[in-house]
């Protein structure tokens, strides 16, 4: 009898070494899985960066003997409203906002869909509050490394859009509906005009004409030699006040809280303009 008492009180023993080691496990894995999950969400933003420029070094010998198509001949014809230096910027937000952003991007990039898709609500908080004011530059980078035009027709409509008053939710519809890179589906004008009809009334004879004709192609292939000329590292090139900010300013990665305290900061003591919302997207 005293022997099977001793077996179970050591088999109760094991059971509860067990039972501690298997949630001394668990809690390990928690920990592990939010160290992982942390980093993922740091190094979101600028592994897309680093997915644009590896793919440029890859294919950018290649396109840049063949060559991006599309070039545009004839005077550059900017938008409605377009401001800067050649007239290369589209402004979107108050004009009197006391920070400005400055954004180089591509719509057929998809590190320039990971940004606008992952700040576009915070974007636009901090333009209807008055507090910032966007200037949008667009380039023809994947046109250039994987040769297509889907980079030119887009950036051309939403060119056309910007003489109708609707960029900025033609814009964010552009980038919403982004194709994945490699199908180029941007090239075809009747993808684009379908596009149109998710912004109330943008579809218009008028806007059709402009984006079949290529009205801004020039336009669009100035505002991507600048962009070359510039050396910019990749898309989307992001600027707070002409400082950096995407993927990192400083050892701060990019997040929508650091936008806000950024913004913030750079604002401190100005006061903010009156800004009316821009139009939304159906």
């Amino acid at each position: 009898m005293p022997p099977r008492f001793v077996a179970a009180g050591v088999s109760e023993n094991n059971r509860g070494e067990g039972k501690r080691a298997a949630r001394e496990r668990l809690i390990q894995e928690r920990e592990r899985n939010k160290v992982r999950e942390k980093r993922r969400r740091t190094l979101i933003v600028s592994a897309a960066v680093v997915c644009v420029l590896g793919l440029a070094a890859v294919v950018g010998v290649i396109a840049a003997n063949r060559g991006g198509g599309g070039e545009a001949a004839g005077p550059a014809v900017a938008p409605s409203g377009a401001q800067g230096k050649d007239s290369l910027a589209i402004p979107v937000g108050a004009p009197g906002a006391p920070s400005t952003l400055t954004v180089w991007e591509d719509f057929r990039c998809p590190a320039c869909g990971s940004f606008e898709n992952g700040f576009r609500d915070t974007v636009h908080e901090l333009q209807k509050a008055g507090q910032l004011k966007v200037e949008y530059h667009l380039v023809r980078l994947i046109d250039r490394n994987l040769r297509g035009t889907g980079s030119l027709r887009a950036a051309n409509a939403a060119a056309c859009a910007q003489d109708a008053g609707k960029f900025s939710a033609y814009h964010d519809v552009l980038y919403i509906n982004q194709p994945p890179e490699l199908e180029d589906a941007y090239a075809k004008n009747s993808r684009l005009i379908e596009l149109a009809a998710k912004v109330p009334g943008l579809d218009t004879p008028a806007f059709r004409a402009c984006v079949e004709d290529g009205k801004h192609d020039s336009w669009v292939n100035k505002s991507d030699a600048v962009f070359k000329a510039g050396k910019y590292g990749g898309t989307p090139t992001v600027l707070l006040n002409g400082e950096s900010i995407f993927p990192s300013k400083g050892n701060e990665p990019l997040t929508t809280a650091n936008l806000k305290k950024w913004v913030a900061a750079a604002n401190k003591g100005k006061k903010p303009a009156s800004a009316s919302p821009s139009p939304a997207a159906s």
